[in-house]
């Protein structure tokens, strides 16, 4: 059993460090206040190809798996969630394309977005919906080669940025949910103010309106009535970039409470001579390991997935652990701070704070739990 990095990975990695700690992490605070992410850190990402990494060539992306995807991620959401959260939803909506697109829907609507030129959307949720597909309000109408889509969407992220957003929607005829590839800002597309969260500032969610939205039949993503199974196959990919997300944030606080711990001085010592200090610092590192390896080793199941189930699980016990442990890491180093870990000015502060978003998204906890138990247990 091997656990060290390839050339390729170790090389994808360090790129992602780099262009984090020299462009992200100088102006970090100033994304989270702001709640926007510079054009010109989109642009560095695509020209590094981080926007494409688990892809293949041939449709723009970098052709590195999803096990250079998490490395990837992990460094950059480390520096800022919120960019992070970008990346994360791109990959999903893109994932999604990728895996049940034609080769006309993946040459038209995968390139421009995997060299970061656009942003993909993937949006399922809607006001009432919450995680159940039956209530989706959104609908399709057929109208000879085209159909029209009007409906609202809650809580998508990346909607502002131009590119391919994959939007779910109950056909009329029949009742069933299908998947549409739509282009934001096309006519009857329009966007909400983003919503004001809690943290994972810079990555915004807003509500998208589609009203009398005309898409091509050909637009319609792996037939009629798939909606549902492209939304469970999709999710499970996209915990890949949660979990990934989640693991950067989580060594961000190690380093932060280790940083702090060697430098705050008691009567002319380190804080470090305290034991409870040492002990809340091994803790930290304990779960920051644990997490660690979860998160590499589910990039590695996402580039053998075989049995849409399995993988499944694994995406949520995996997401699920790792966005758990990460609350308590980040409590922990907001501990070792002490007072000081409550202020704006340090940034184990804002780590807390996106830390506690982590188990709401792409699924809630106990969510996760039913996806892990119903697989373990046999349910259909």
């Amino acid at each position: 059993m091997d656990f060290s990095l390839s050339k390729e990975e170790q090389l994808i990695q360090k790129a992602a460090a780099e262009y984090a700690e020299k462009f992200i992490e100088p102006i970090a605070k100033q994304i989270d206040e702001e709640n926007r992410v510079p054009d010109e850190i989109i642009k560095g990402l695509g020209e590094l190809d981080l926007f494409g990494i688990p892809f293949a060539e041939e449709y723009g992306g970098a052709g590195a798996g999803y096990a250079c995807y998490v490395l990837a991620m992990e460094q950059i959401a480390a520096a800022s969630s919120g960019v992070g959260m970008i990346l994360s939803a791109h990959t999903l909506g893109l994932g999604a394309i990728d895996k049940f697109g034609t080769e006309e829907q993946k040459k038209k609507y995968m390139f421009k977005p995997c060299r970061g030129e656009e942003v993909a959307s993937f949006a399922f949720t809607e006001p009432a919906t919450g995680s159940d597909p039956k209530q989706i309000a959104t609908t399709a109408r057929r109208e000879g080669d085209y159909y029209i889509i009007n409906g609202t969407k809650r809580f998508i992220s990346n909607a502002g940025y131009p590119g391919p957003i994959v939007v779910f929607a109950k056909e009329e005829e029949t009742g069933k949910v299908s998947a549409f590839i739509v282009e934001k800002w096309c006519e009857g597309y329009s966007i909400s103010e983003p919503w004001e969260k809690l943290g994972m500032h810079g990555g915004p969610l807003l509500d998208v309106y589609l009203k009398d939205v005309k898409v091509p039949a050909e637009n319609l993503l792996g037939g009629p009535g798939m909606g549902y199974a492209i939304l469970q196959y999709a999710i499970s990919f996209g915990k890949v970039g949660v979990s990934a997300c989640a693991l950067g944030g989580a060594e961000a606080a190690l380093r932060e409470a280790f940083k702090y711990a060697k430098e705050k001085m008691h009567r002319g010592e380190p804080i470090t001579k305290f034991q409870g200090i040492r002990l809340a610092l091994a803790e930290i590192a304990e779960r920051v390991e644990a997490c660690r390896w979860m998160a590499y080793r589910l990039g590695y199941l996402a580039d053998h997935a075989k049995d849409p189930a399995q993988f499944a699980k694994d995406a949520a016990l995996t997401k699920d652990f790792i966005c758990a442990q990460i609350v308590d890491i980040s409590r922990l180093a907001v501990n070792v701070h002490g007072s000081y870990g409550l202020m704006k000015d340090y940034k184990v502060e804002r780590l807390w704070r996106d830390a506690i978003m982590g188990l709401q998204i792409e699924g809630v906890s106990d969510m996760q739990k039913e996806i892990v138990a119903g697989v373990l247990l046999g349910r259909k």
